[in-house]
C-alpha cells in the first residue's frame, strides 16, 4: 500500500491541483503523464519543481499530482503552489523557506469578468459621432 506523507491543494487562475507526497526517488506524475511529458514547455516544469529545490528534496519524495481548469500557465502555478503545500504538511521547518520565496501565497490574479455594454472587461465598443 502506498502512503501518502503530505496532501496539498493549490490554486492559480481557474485552475486546481491536488497533490500527493510520497517517499520515492524524485519523480513527478502529472494527470498519469510525466511533467516533461505533460507540460510540453521547459519553463512550466521549472516552475513546478521550484518548491522542491527551495526545500533541498528534489530526490526525497515521488510527487502524484491530478490537476483540472484552466491552461497551461495556471496548471503550472497550481501544481507549484500545491507542492509548497504539501512540503509544509510533510515538515513544518521548510514553511519559512517558501514563504519567503513567495510559494505559500496563492496568486490573486483572476481574468476580469467582461461588462455588458462593452466588447470586453475594459475595451469599449468603438465610437460614433454620426
Amino acid at each position: 500500500m502506498v502512503r501518502n506523507l503530505g496532501i496539498g491543494t493549490g490554486r492559480r487562475k481557474c485552475a486546481v491541483a491536488r497533490v500527493f507526497l510520497r517517499e520515492g526517488s524524485g519523480k513527478i506524475v502529472v494527470n498519469g503523464q510525466d511533467v516533461a511529458e505533460y507540460f510540453k514547455q521547459g519553463e512550466f516544469v521549472v516552475n513546478v519543481r521550484q518548491p522542491l529545490l527551495v526545500a533541498a528534496c528534489e530526490n526525497k519524495y515521488d510527487l502524484t499530482i491530478t490537476v483540472t481548469g484552466g491552461g497551461p500557465h495556471g496548471q503550472a502555478g497550481a501544481c507549484r503552489h500545491g507542492v509548497a503545500r504539501a512540503l509544509t504538511q510533510v515538515d513544518p521547518a521548510n514553511r519559512t523557506a517558501l514563504k519567503a520565496s513567495g510559494y505559500l501565497t496563492r496568486d490573486p490574479r483572476m481574468v476580469e469578468r467582461k461588462k455588458y455594454g462593452q466588447r470586453g472587461a475594459r475595451r469599449r465598443f468603438q465610437f460614433s459621432k454620426r
